[in-house]
């Protein structure tokens, strides 16, 4: 009865400890942290044959190290969650925490997936442009979410009223909204196409204080604390890296600056990534408190509601914390 005791904890930390013991599987596991990848992904940015990547990855998944989610026809691989009554929670978790204070390697290689991914949603904007409105409300229309995110935004405690940011303004349905609660706002877009329709839309409401930008978020890296609020509609399951884009975002607003958030939430309905462009099929919750913590924003109140059509939208609000940022510095 002891050996066996002993023969049922001593497996899965062997199994644990052999799946660690890879200098490669190592660095998947940092690569993994903050974001997802296919094989081919990973296989690409960390310069490994997909067939040795393949390997790698199933030893980490038997030793509860990693997880999978389906994409459509990809698997994608993340970190595990750890779960409470995992009894080898303590040493993954430790495992993980000297893995992320290790200076993060393969930079260059995800920055070329992310690059990838990005000309990837480019290019269905410029084909698409056009009929994105009506495909995206086949989903869900800007009108479906636009009372209950001005709601959000009316009642979250900001800072000010100086300046608000919008990554992915779309069309620009939302900012007039914007435009009439604060000084100045900066819509931000990477697809110039859409912006051509937001534009159209500032000039015929007379907007003066929209300033419309092409690019991505790496442009809010020189303009640290400079926003009361952040806000991002149905912008993250075309986003390359949510993860980066959050990171981004928390660095471009104030301390107690708010961060809201208005997306789907985890679905099975692939046909959304050729008729909307989409890379992801929506998120579970708890992704996005994760990386949201990851950038020192602390989650404020949230919002669930279903649609006729089977999708499920949620409505997040995240603050930036002064605490939360000096406890991890």
């Amino acid at each position: 009865m002891l050996n066996f005791a002993l023969d049922s904890y001593l497996e899965p930390m062997a199994q644990l400890l052999k799946a660690a013991g890879d200098d490669l599987r190592l660095a998947i596991l940092q690569v993994l942290a903050r974001d997802s990848y296919g094989v081919l992904e990973l296989a690409q940015a960390l310069d490994v044959k997909q067939s040795g990547m393949s390997h790698h990855l199933k030893i980490l998944a038997n030793a509860g190290l990693v997880v999978t989610r389906r994409e459509g026809n990809t698997i994608f691989y993340r970190r595990a969650t750890l779960a409470p009554n995992d009894s080898m929670a303590p040493l993954k978790r430790e495992l993980f925490r000297q893995i992320d204070a290790v200076e993060t390697l393969f930079q260059e290689g995800l920055k070329q997936v992310w690059h990838e991914r990005a000309q990837a949603s480019q290019r269905f904007f410029l084909e698409n442009a056009d009929k994105f409105k009506a495909q995206q409300d086949l989903i869900a229309s800007f009108e479906v979410y636009q009372p209950q995110i001005t709601e959000l935004l009316d009642l979250s405690p900001l800072p000010g009223r100086q300046a608000a940011l919008e990554v992915g303004p779309g069309a620009g349905e939302f900012l007039p909204t914007l435009s009439a609660r604060f000084t100045r706002v900066l819509a931000l877009d990477n697809s110039p196409q859409m912006l051509a329709q937001a534009r159209q839309l500032v000039g015929e409401q007379q907007l003066r204080n929209i300033q419309l930008l092409e690019g991505d978020t790496a442009h809010l890296r020189g303009l640290p604390g400079e926003f009361d609020c952040a806000v991002l509609n149905m912008v993250l399951h075309h986003t390359p890296s949510p993860a980066v884009l959050f990171s981004d975002i928390s660095q471009s607003l104030k301390d107690n600056g708010v961060l809201l958030v208005t997306e789907l939430c985890l679905h099975d309905q692939d046909w959304t990534q050729d008729a909307c462009g989409d890379v992801w099929l929506g998120f579970a919750p708890e992704d996005l408190q994760e990386w949201a913590a990851a950038g020192g924003l602390q989650e404020g109140q949230s919002v669930y509601f279903a649609l006729r059509n089977g999708f499920q939208i949620q409505l997040r609000q995240f603050i930036k914390s002064h605490n939360v940022l000096s406890s991890r510095s």
